[in-house]
């Protein structure tokens, strides 16, 4: 699912027709966000699920210094003033908060009727907050403030691997930091009572090969417990499954690799990235124009200028392109689509989406979820429904290669219409690495 407009309408539906539970992991959250199709709040569209039976459950990121990590973001902390709001609303969900020192609990599921027939889950990055309820090419939007629409994305599993996303909210449901705090547990312990893991998996539905992948701090989680069919998983241990899949893959790459996300800043990818360029392979990232400050401040740090150098290095090749997103409003008028996506695309045959940002605080101490899919059919559909989106052309009797290769031409066009003033093809701009994140 491409953006959120259509990403909250489909979840929304799912909530809407739930006969059992919905379990939602929250991290950020604006007041004033508010679901597609007048659905209203995040609230409101649970607590009417929770009007009819339905067992709903919201894990919260809580984190009192949210301040000092991530400027002008908001969620849902545990504190006096937000259990109050739910009690004074009367809402029969039930909630618990967990945190992670130092870091972020970052992911962004929904599971709907878990362990029942017709167990589907929700994984992607996409944040409750208003720039992220945008439909598909980004039209101008007056409820958006400051004109900073996002592209993001989710995607919608059943089968087996739905029930792994039931499993990661179990663990975390029952061991939450903050679930014997004051303002941990809503309503109460008793109402808010411990899950039990899944004791099966759902039936294949498909042919895909998915696999969900996690980030997760070592100590963070004590528990124990056997997956349905007897793996024995020591979650203790910690675990860096997202990071190893990304580098497999990109060492794996014989064609192209395609990535979406709002951050590159990680060293060891931007190594693998100049790897794959060594061998040949088509390197597309797409990233935000205008990246978050703390990526501006960064550059100006010494300790970072490693990092940014092997950022520009990789443009030498001519197999590398590097663009953001931009919508030509009016004649000589650009705005910025803000690139939230965590994406990644290899051979047009393997992708993954998920909350994870290409950077080692994502890779290693933010808590983070994504789910991977082997799978050429669907992998194709999907880079051709989002070239068209950005560019405005039909990629499908392109192989990847070729696709790419328009992509690239496209977005250096566009830079150079932009320079001039000029209209330009659908969103896509070619910029210089080396001059990204620097102030303006």
């Amino acid at each position: 699912m491409v953006d959120g407009g259509p990403a909250f309408t489909r979840i929304c539906e799912a909530v809407e027709a739930a006969r059992h539970s919905v379990w939602v992991t929250v991290a950020f959250l604006e007041k004033e966000f508010r679901m597609p199709g007048e659905r209203g709040s995040l609230f409101d569209v649970l607590d009417r699920a929770a009007e009819r039976g339905i067992d709903v459950r919201v894990i919260f990121w809580s984190e009192p210094d949210i301040a000092s990590q991530i400027a002008d973001e908001q969620h849902f902390l545990a504190c006096e003033e937000h259990t109050d709001f739910l009690h004074e609303r009367g809402s029969k969900i039930r909630a618990r908060w967990d945190r992670v020192a130092k870091y972020c609990q970052h992911q962004k599921s929904w599971t709907v009727d878990a362990g029942q027939a017709g167990e589907v889950a929700f994984v992607g990055g996409i944040n409750l907050d208003i720039g992220s309820v945008s439909g598909p090419g980004h039209p101008r939007d007056a409820k958006i403030p400051f004109g900073k629409p996002v592209h993001d994305l989710y995607c919608e599993i059943a089968g087996p691997a739905a029930t792994d996303v039931v499993h990661n909210f179990v663990q975390r449901w029952n061991e939450a930091s903050e679930r014997e705090g004051p303002y941990g547990i809503y309503p109460d312990v008793d109402t808010a009572a411990d899950l039990g893991f899944p004791e099966k998996v759902s039936p294949n539905v498909g042919s895909t090969t998915v696999q969900i992948t996690r980030s997760v701090l070592p100590g963070l989680y004590r528990n124990s417990h056997p997956t349905p069919g007897g793996r024995a998983y020591e979650i203790a241990e910690g675990e860096y499954s997202i990071k190893e899949q990304y580098m497999a893959a990109i060492a794996a790459a014989k064609r192209t690799i395609y990535f979406e996300n709002q951050l590159l800043f990680c060293p060891s990818t931007i190594a693998a990235l100049g790897e794959a360029l060594g061998r040949g392979v088509q390197v597309v990232v797409l990233v935000p124009r205008v990246p978050m400050s703390e990526v501006t401040a960064a550059r100006q740090h010494p300790r970072a200028a490693l990092l940014f150098e092997s950022l520009t290095a990789l443009d030498q090749s001519d197999d590398f392109t590097f663009a953001g997103l931009a919508a030509n409003r009016e004649p000589g008028v650009y705005e910025d689509i803000y690139v939230h996506a965590k994406f990644a695309a290899i051979d047009d045959c393997w992708a993954t989406i998920g909350s994870t940002n290409t950077m080692f605080r994502s890779f290693k101490g933010d808590t983070e979820l994504n789910a991977s899919f082997w799978d050429a059919e669907l992998v194709r559909a999907l880079r051709v429904q989002l070239l068209n989106e950005h560019f405005g052309e039909d990629t499908s009797a392109l192989d990847d290669r070729a696709a790419f290769a328009r992509y690239r031409e496209v977005a250096l066009e566009n830079r150079e219409r932009r320079t001039a003033g000029n209209p330009t093809q659908g969103q896509i701009v070619a910029m210089d690495p080396d001059k990204w994140a620097r102030p303006e």
